[in-house]
């Protein structure tokens, strides 16, 4: 990479880093702190879990539209403002309905797509993927931070600490794009790895194998929002770790399950088994899921959560990749639109279904549901691929 290169995708990775901690911060802490916020009820707080996921999956395309009308930068900036004002209205909530409020306005600040698109125009063709892995991986690096940072920044001051601090990162974002990430040409290109185009979209949403990982980053993030709903408070009756203190056990969760992930890609990379790794990998979802909804040691409850983050992590960092090899490069950009979508609504949908059943049906409903999820994922994966004929290449699995 060249010099401006190297510079435009660090400043774009930290602005990605410094919003999606923002977001990530609340996971640990929101099913734990908002119950004695007015108001409150399971079904609520998952809905507020979940809230941002829905307004970012609905506007995440109309804002990469406008971007590229408007410019990359206005649109990044305007979103941080938005993001920015509903982290402080979610602050100053003293009922459960205006934290879902702040939550949704934090999600109607959709960057994402703008923010790859400025990677795209700050880039060169030959360096692009290698960027946007960079970027990609930011998101990693967020929530392992926001699972320790989380529960220290609460112990201090509860939520309020908690959303003004994700409040003061988005004015930090703002200023990294203002002065450090150069400014974009305005060629009036739209590049076709992070544009969304009517006649891929119809091609895209007929191809089985791009259908298939969108199920599966549906199901992820369903199970993910839902299950945060459970773990933090059985890290408090089961494993007896006080809240303020729950970073001590995700730390090392999340570190360690680096050891899990290793042998997972080696066995993938060896003979071409990506497909059984696959397979693998929602199979040791399945059975973290129905130890965190049963255990009653603590070190078994650890034992699954390590297991959680194995699987999760797994499936977070191969997901996107096999999505774009999945596709020809000039619909790339209309699949991973697609993928995003599917990602956020299933945060959406994670939160509220998971708070709605906890509510009627306590953990063991939870945990049912959460399994049946992954049920469906590992039965709409299981099939060996197939090449498709629907005009774009297909991947496994």
């Amino acid at each position: 990479m060249s010099a401006v290169e190297r510079r435009s995708v660090a400043s774009l990775a930290l602005l990605y880093n410094v919003r999606m901690l923002g977001l990530f911060m609340v996971l640990p802490l929101l099913a734990l702190y908002a119950v004695d916020v007015a108001g409150s009820t399971p079904a609520l707080i998952g809905v507020a879990l979940g809230a941002y996921g829905l307004t970012q999956a609905c506007l995440q395309i109309p804002f990469g539209w406008l971007s590229d009308r408007i410019g990359r930068k206005p649109v990044i900036v305007g979103g941080l403002l938005v993001f920015a004002a509903g982290s402080v209205v979610a602050a100053m909530a003293d009922s459960i309905q205006g934290i879902i409020l702040g939550r949704a306005l934090q999600g109607a600040g959709a960057i994402a797509s703008s923010v790859m698109a400025l990677v795209a125009d700050l880039t060169s063709q030959e360096q692009r993927t290698k960027a946007m892995a960079v970027v990609g991986a930011s998101i990693g690096l967020a929530f392992a931070l926001a699972l320790v940072l989380g529960p220290l920044l609460a112990g201090f001051g509860g939520l309020e600490a908690v959303f003004g601090v994700t409040a003061a990162l988005a004015l930090v974002g703002i200023v990294v794009v203002l002065w450090q990430v150069p400014d974009p040409p305005r060629s009036g290109i739209v590049h076709a790895d992070v544009g969304a185009r009517p006649r891929l979209l119809r091609v895209s949403l007929r191809n089985r194998a791009l259908l298939r990982l969108d199920v599966g980053i549906f199901a992820l993030h369903f199970v993910l929002m839902a299950s945060f709903q459970i773990v933090p408070g059985a890290l408090e009756s089961v494993v007896g770790v006080g809240r303020e203190d729950h970073w001590q056990v995700y730390l090392p969760a999340v570190l360690l399950s680096v050891l899990g992930i290793l042998p997972l890609m080696r066995v993938a990379e060896r003979g071409g088994r990506h497909h059984l790794v696959f397979l693998i990998a929602i199979a040791v979802l399945m059975v973290a899921l129905a130890l965190l909804g049963l255990a009653t040691s603590p070190w078994l409850f650890c034992m699954a959560l390590w297991l959680f983050f194995v699987g999760f992590n797994y499936m977070e960092a191969v997901l996107p990749s096999m999505v774009s090899k999945a596709v020809a490069p000039e619909a790339k950009g209309t699949a991973l639109g697609i993928f995003s979508t599917a990602q956020f609504l299933g945060i959406f949908a994670g939160g509220a279904a998971g708070g709605w059943v906890l509510q009627h049906y306590g953990i063991v409903g939870i945990t049912e549901l959460c399994l049946a999820v992954v049920a469906v994922w590992m039965l709409v994966a299981l099939p060996a691929p197939r090449p498709e004929h629907a005009g774009l290449p297909e991947a496994a699995p």
